[in-house]
C-alpha cells in the first residue's frame, strides 16, 4: 500500500516536467505511482536513462508534476528495490543497472555489415581525412599535429581564470563578428613580430581555422565570378578538397626546388592561386628569391595569392622567411592558425584580405556563425600578449627538433632507398621512394595501417606525375615510437622487393 496520497487531487495545474517528458495528466486516477514507476523503469531499459545518470530530487520532480513529494519516492523506492536505482548521499539518486523491455522484441534479421571504406584509394573522396582519423592506430605518423601533450595547460587555466574574473555580464553577449578587439590586436602584434606583417587590428578577421579561412574566400571569390584557383602540385589534398567545394576548378601546377613554377601557373590562365611559400605543403621547398619576384609580379598584373602560413614558426635549421603578405598586401590573402601552435581542437584562425574582398568575405562569416566563440579568443589574447605563446613556441621547437631527428636517423638505417625532403622546418617530412618500388605507395599505406601504423601517401597530394612516396608526422610522437614506425615501413618497403638506392639518392635533409 502507498504511503504518499495517490490520487489526482494532489495534482495542480502544472503537471510537466522536463525530465523525460513526465505529464501526470497521463497517469490514471488512483495510479500516479504505479505510472511514475512505469515510466522510469521503461526509460532505464531504452536507454534514456543510462547506468550512472542522475534523476531528479524527489522534491523537486514532485513539484515539477504537482504531486506530493511520496509519489515520487515511492517510485524511486520501488527502483532501489528491483536493484534499478541507488542512493548516492550528496551525489544524488543514480540508475545503477539495465534492465530488459517488458515487451519482446519482434526478431529482426541481422543487417550485413557494410564493408570497410578503402582508406587509401588513389582517388580519394571528401571523407577520407574523417575516415582516416577514426582508424585507430598504434603509431600514428599522419601529418599536421604538433605536440599535443604540450599544450600549456596551467597557463591556458591562468589565463582563462583571469579573463573571467576581469568579464563584465555584457562580455558574454553575442560578439564583433570579426573577432574579439582583443584577439585582433593580439593577432596583429603576433604577426608583425613573427612574420613581418603590419596589419590594423580592423583588418583581422577571426576565423575557425584555415578550413574556414578557404571556405569563406571560396564564397567571395565565387560572388565575385572568380571561380578557379590554382593550387600547388603536389599540395595539400585537404586545402584543395575545401576550395574545390565552393569553386569550378582548382588546376594544379607543378612545384620544384624552388617552389611553384610562374610559368606554369600563368599557362592555366587562372585568376587566383593558393600557396605555401613558407614552407610548400607537402614537400618543405621555400619559395625561392627569383621565383618570388615572378609571383608577385604575376600579382601585380592583377593575379590573387591566397597565402596558407600554416606552420612557418616551426623552423630548425634555416632562417625566417618573410610572408608574402608582407610584400604585396593588396594581392594577398593571409591565413594563419594556432592549430600548429597550440591544438587543432582550439579550431581558431586568422584571415587578411585585400579591401576589395574583404566586405564579402566577412558577410560570409556574418551568415556563417555570427563569429567564433569569444572567451577562447580572450583567453588565446593574454596568451599571445603576456609572451605565454612565444615561450611554448620555443619548447615545441626543442622537442619537434629532437623528434625529426629521430625520424631522419631511423629512416637512414631503416629506409635507405628513400629520399628525404623539407626537414629544415615544419612537423614533417616528405619521403620519395624508387619508382621500381614493387608497390605504389596506397598499397604500401595499407600494408603499414595493417600492421598498426598510420602514414599517408604521397599521391593523395599529387594529380600531376610524381614519384611515389610518404608525408610522415613526427611531432606527436616520441624518438622510440618513430623509430619503430620507421623500422616497419622499412620492412614493407623491403617486402615490396627495391633493394638498391636511386643514384643520387640519399636520406639528407632537403
Amino acid at each position: 500500500m502507498n504511503r504518499s496520497k495517490d490520487t489526482g487531487a494532489e495534482r495542480s495545474k502544472e503537471t510537466g516536467a522536463d525530465f523525460l517528458q513526465l505529464d501526470a495528466a497521463e497517469a490514471p486516477p488512483g495510479g500516479l505511482t504505479d505510472w511514475l514507476t512505469a515510466r522510469l523503469r521503461e526509460a532505464v531499459a531504452d536507454g534514456r536513462l543510462p547506468t550512472g545518470s542522475r534523476v531528479p530530487a524527489s522534491r523537486v520532480l514532485a513539484a515539477e508534476l504537482g504531486v506530493s513529494r511520496g509519489v515520487v519516492t515511492d517510485a524511486y523506492r520501488r527502483l532501489a528495490e528491483a536493484g534499478q536505482l541507488a542512493g548516492r548521499g550528496r551525489g544524488g539518486t543514480v540508475v545503477v543497472a539495465l534492465t530488459p523491455p517488458a515487451r519482446q522484441a519482434v526478431p529482426r534479421p541481422e543487417p550485413k555489415a557494410a564493408p570497410a571504406p578503402a582508406l587509401f584509394r588513389d582517388d580519394p573522396d571528401a571523407e577520407v581525412f574523417d575516415h582516416l582519423r577514426a582508424t585507430p592506430a598504434r603509431i600514428d605518423l599522419t601529418p599536421g599535429v604538433p605536440d599535443l601533450a604540450a599544450f600549456p595547460r596551467a597557463a591556458w587555466l591562468r589565463a582563462e581564470r583571469a579573463v573571467l574574473d576581469g568579464l563584465a555580464a555584457p562580455d558574454l553577449g553575442y560578439g564583433d563578428v570579426r573577432g574579439t578587439p582583443a584577439l585582433r590586436q593580439a593577432v596583429a602584434h603576433w604577426l608583425a613580430r613573427n612574420r613581418g606583417i603590419r596589419a590594423d587590428p580592423d583588418e583581422v578577421l577571426v576565423v575557425a581555422g584555415t578550413a574556414q579561412a578557404l571556405a569563406l574566400l571560396g564564397r567571395a571569390l565565387g560572388r565575385a565570378g572568380i571561380t578557379e584557383v590554382a593550387v600547388e602540385d603536389p599540395g595539400s589534398l585537404g586545402a584543395r578538397q575545401h576550395l574545390a567545394h565552393w569553386l569550378a576548378a582548382t588546376p594544379p601546377v607543378p612545384v620544384d626546388a624552388e617552389g611553384i613554377r610562374v610559368d606554369a601557373l600563368r599557362a592555366t590562365r587562372a585568376p587566383a592561386v593558393l600557396l605555401t611559400p613558407a614552407h610548400q605543403y607537402p614537400t618543405g621547398v621555400v619559395l625561392g628569391g627569383e621565383r618570388r619576384r615572378e609571383l608577385l609580379c604575376w600579382a601585380g598584373e592583377g593575379g590573387l595569392v591566397i597565402e596558407d602560413d600554416y606552420d612557418a614558426e616551426h623552423r630548425y635549421d634555416r632562417p625566417p622567411v618573410p610572408a608574402l603578405r608582407a610584400e604585396l598586401p593588396d594581392r594577398v590573402c593571409y591565413a594563419g592558425s594556432i592549430s600548429k601552435l597550440l591544438a587543432p581542437a582550439l579550431r581558431t584562425g586568422w584571415l587578411l584580405v585585400p579591401r576589395p574582398l574583404r566586405g564579402a568575405v566577412l558577410d560570409a562569416k556574418r551568415f556563417a556563425d555570427l563569429g567564433n566563440p569569444v572567451l577562447p579568443q580572450l583567453v588565446l589574447a593574454r596568451l599571445m600578449e603576456s609572451g605565454e605563446l612565444d615561450r611554448h613556441l620555443r619548447l615545441l621547437r626543442g622537442r619537434h627538433r629532437r623528434r625529426r631527428d629521430a625520424m631522419i636517423t631511423a629512416i637512414r638505417t631503416q629506409l635507405p632507398t628513400a629520399t628525404v625532403h623539407g626537414a629544415a622546418a615544419g612537423l614533417h617530412l616528405m619521403l620519395t621512394l624508387p619508382e621500381e618500388l614493387g608497390a605504389t605507395d596506397t598499397e604500401l599505406a595499407t600494408a603499414a595501417l595493417a600492421r598498426g601504423v598510420k602514414v599517408q601517401p604521397l599521391s593523395w597530394h599529387a594529380r600531376l606525375p610524381y614519384p611515389p612516396g610518404l608525408v610522415l608526422g613526427y611531432a606527436a610522437l616520441s624518438p622510440g615510437a618513430i623509430a619503430e614506425g620507421i623500422a616497419t615501413l622499412g620492412e614493407l618497403v623491403r617486402r615490396a622487393g627495391v633493394s638498391r638506392p636511386r643514384r643520387g639518392d640519399g636520406p639528407a635533409p632537403g
